[in-house]
């Protein structure tokens, strides 16, 4: 299928909420869909690549964490009419990266930060927004 996934058609994407000391990593996109909000860290899945290695790989690719365990958090489909997107995402959660996060993309995200899940940022994405609702039930 040709054109761009989540514009042309429904995209696919994985996420990863990552977790340390009861505090959720958060980074600013610089892109659509959702310029400007505070986001969990993901993408698109590849082609034969298992949704929870692609959100490892999201997440290593965009923070420089190493990420050991994850597991699924939830599935959660966004219609954005604001960029013209849809996305169907599969969300997992970590909660043992190792090292320190860095702005590895800063052609996609700018600021980031952990932050307590009852004192967020805003404007906080639709995804993370799933995600933190999810992490609270849990």
């Amino acid at each position: 299928m040709l054109g761009r996934p989540g514009i042309d058609f429904p995209g696919l994407g994985a996420g990863l909420a990552i977790l340390r000391d009861n505090k959720i990593l958060l980074y600013r996109r610089l892109r659509a869909p959702e310029a400007g909000y505070w986001n969990i860290v993901g993408g698109k899945i590849d082609h034969m690549e298992p949704a929870g290695i692609a959100a490892i790989r999201e997440a290593e690719e965009e923070t420089g964490l190493a990420i050991g365990e994850i597991e699924h958090l939830l599935t959660t489909e966004q219609i954005l009419p604001d960029d013209q997107q849809h996305w169907v995402s599969l969300i997992y959660v970590s909660r043992n990266s190792r090292g320190e996060p860095q702005l590895t993309e800063p052609d996609k995200l700018s600021d980031f930060g952990w932050y307590d899940l009852d004192d967020l940022p805003r404007p906080l994405s639709a995804f993370a927004t799933a995600a933190v609702a999810a992490l609270r039930k849990s």
